[in-house]
């Protein structure tokens, strides 16, 4: 196509490409949806990364895209570009499942509010992807209903989660972008360790619908922590999603009509390294990782400065975990079957350990959590962005996090930096570095709530000297380079 390889298939160009090749008649929507279709006939039986392919609806959305064009209508900036959604968002007319069997015919009678801008903006569901079940059974991308999806790198390491599926169906080309959501590293893990780019945005920033059963909404903590957002193949990509995503709706008071773009800041942009959140050690990957970034940084302008570490981390992992075991508690006896068999090994052990909060505990921890948040906002006062590993030691296998519980805790510490953001409420992009013996490398660059703009334009600087890894064919056994 004529600002890309010629050779290069439908499905392996960038979102932004696919779109614009759709409005130019370069190809039609149907033969964009048919490229991705037989990419998924091909990939998603090695992977397991959709769980609901929507193939009649996709083709029937791209033939109404290509008779608005054939007529002369105007198409927006996604027109054609097929999307997976997160088995926790809801599709209109298509199961909500949250990968559980007694949900398999929860059927959404709305789409959710990030799903309804990003077919508003013409693209194109094309399918729900795994997670782990309810979200709550491990970070690694295993349902009760669906079962295991496989890292397309290497099958003896896990993809990461919870949206772990749309991770994988975009690296492999699926895809053009993904929709997960975050509440303590479940965008930035997978798409770290599957090479692709993440946005976990601010609170707030996207507006959302996290309701599961009847008209109830969740309590605080799953208010609060629990963000939507994109996955894609390059920074340009997320950008985009992110300006089409963002703004308000009546259905979420949350969302706020925060700037897009915030005013530019004065001199260089002073960028914190922390290389080793909160001095539990660092694998020396992850270290080179953001040592890599750090010179790309420096080397284009940015004022890049190593201080000693984030703001009061233990503290803030302490507080996350009482704020959503009290929150929890009270409902985890009837949960706990839905997790299937096995499937309480993550959450059993800190649920039998860690009591839920009492009235009064709970109102302190109130105060607790806006420290916090001012901690974050006075560090990212003096510094606007953070640079950091996603996760601070090698890419696990699949399910160690629930083996026991020192592993369950080494995997929570290593992913302690994803989680503490979340409580602070602040936004975060993973963008990819490169590969260490066949696997994907990755930072996240923290920055100010709604300064995305900030951490998109320093994740664009990294691409443009490190560039994307995806779209990859599955590799069907480790593969070490020689």
């Amino acid at each position: 196509m004529s600002d890309t390889d010629p050779s290069a298939l439908p499905w392996s160009l960038t979102a932004s490409a696919q779109a614009r090749a759709v409005r130019t008649g370069e190809i039609s929507a149907g033969e964009l949806i048919d490229a991705h279709l037989d990419r998924i006939a091909e990939v998603n039986p090695q992977v397991n990364a959709i769980t609901q392919l929507l193939a009649d609806r996709a083709r029937a959305q791209a033939a109404d895209t290509d008779r608005r064009r054939a007529a002369g209508e105007p198409l927006g900036p996604l027109a054609g570009v097929p999307f997976t959604v997160k088995e926790t968002t809801a599709i209109e007319g298509v199961p909500t499942t949250f990968g559980v069997p007694r949900f398999r015919d929860l059927v959404a009678d709305a789409d959710a509010p990030p799903v309804a801008r990003l077919r508003a903006a013409g693209a194109i569901p094309i399918g729900h992807s795994n997670l782990p079940t309810l979200v709550l059974s491990g970070m690694h991308s295993r349902s009760e209903l669906f079962g295991d999806t496989v890292n397309p790198w290497d099958p003896t390491v896990t993809p990461g989660g919870t949206s772990g599926g749309d991770a994988v169906a975009v690296a492999t080309g699926m895809a053009a972008l993904g929709l997960g959501n975050d509440s303590g590293g479940s965008i930035r893990v997978p798409a770290a360790f599957c090479g692709v780019a993440g946005l976990k945005p601010s609170y707030g920033r996207f507006p959302a619908d996290h309701r599961i059963l009847g008209p109830a909404d969740p309590g605080p903590a799953s208010q609060f922590l629990v963000v939507d957002g994109p996955f894609a193949r390059s920074v340009a990509d997320l950008r985009l999603a992110f300006e089409l995503l963002a703004g308000t709706d009546p259905r979420d008071p949350r969302a706020v009509p925060a700037p897009l773009d915030g005013e530019p800041l004065p001199g260089p942009v002073k960028v914190a390294v922390v290389a080793d959140p909160g001095g539990h050690g660092v694998h020396p990957t992850a270290r080179a990782a953001v040592a890599t970034a750090a010179a790309v940084l420096a080397d284009a302008g940015y004022d890049v400065q190593e201080v000693p570490d984030v703001p009061r981390l233990d503290e803030t992992l302490a507080a996350y975990d009482l704020l959503t075991i009290t929150e929890f508690a009270p409902t985890w006896p009837s949960v706990r079957p839905l997790l299937g068999p096995g499937g309480d090994r993550y959450l059993a052990p800190v649920m039998d350990r860690t009591p839920p909060a009492t009235s009064a505990e709970f109102m302190t921890l109130m105060g607790t959590w806006l420290t916090i948040r001012r901690a974050w906002a006075e560090f990212l006062a003096d510094f606007p962005l953070l640079l950091a590993p996603v996760y601070t030691d090698p890419i696990p296998a699949p399910g160690l996090e629930s083996r026991d519980p020192a592993s369950r805790d080494r995997v929570a510490t290593a992913m302690g930096l994803c989680t503490a953001t979340s409580l602070a409420g602040v936004p975060a992009v993973t963008v990819p570095t490169g590969l260490t013996l066949g696997h994907p490398t990755a930072v996240q660059l923290i920055t100010r709530p709604y300064r995305e703009d900030l951490a998109l334009h320093a994740a664009h600087t990294l691409e443009s000297h490190l560039p994307p890894l995806t779209p990859i064919t599955p590799r069907p056994e480790r593969t070490l380079p020689v």
